[in-house]
């Protein structure tokens, strides 16, 4: 990497750049299950704001261009049965800084403040399709389990079908609380 990029947590004035970030990444094949069209301002205030409350956001800038080049954010689900697991784990890397190390120093960074900063999550939990084997290595190596597969899940555009796998990190420096 010639740049030394550095992950910071989002806050609410990035919304229009983590935006941009996802339109673009959903435009590449296996970068987000997303099309481009579902893309939506909903779609990143959701994420935003449920990852602000009660979850971890991070991002990477290009500070030379003003933008955003990666996202990783994952958040508890508003259920208390659940309030162990973070869930709805999500990683976006722009096509261009992809293979540099980016997505990896992002997962390392958010496993790390589960551990310090949120002991009482004892599970976080993210979903890929099956052909993704890059990501699949990347989340072994992270220490991510697979733990069950959904048959034919995903519905190609092709009319085709593939499985989508859970992945499961646990931590080990869980301690349970009354959330």
């Amino acid at each position: 990497m010639s740049h030394l990029f550095v992950p910071r947590p989002a806050t609410p004035a990035d919304k229009s750049k983590l935006l941009a970030l996802y339109r673009e990444v959903a435009t590449i094949p296996g970068g987000i299950i997303r099309e481009p069209p579902e893309v939506t301002e909903e779609y990143i205030d959701k994420f935003l704001t449920n990852s602000l409350k009660d979850g971890i956001i991070l991002v990477v800038d290009d500070t030379e261009n003003d933008r955003i080049i990666a996202d990783l954010h994952t958040y508890r689900s508003s259920l208390s049965v659940f309030s162990h697991v973070f869930e709805h784990l999500t990683i976006a890397v722009h096509p261009s800084f992809q293979r540099q190390g980016i997505g990896r120093m992002l997962f390392t960074t958010m496993l790390e403040k589960v551990r310090t900063e949120h002991p009482e999550v004892l599970r976080v939990e993210l979903i890929t399709m099956e052909s993704n084997h890059a990501a699949i290595s990347l989340y072994k190596s992270l220490g991510f389990m697979e733990e069950g597969r959904m048959e034919k899940k995903v519905r190609r555009n092709d009319g085709s079908f593939e499985d989508d796998i859970l992945m499961v990190w646990m931590n080990p420096d869980f301690r349970a609380s009354n959330y």
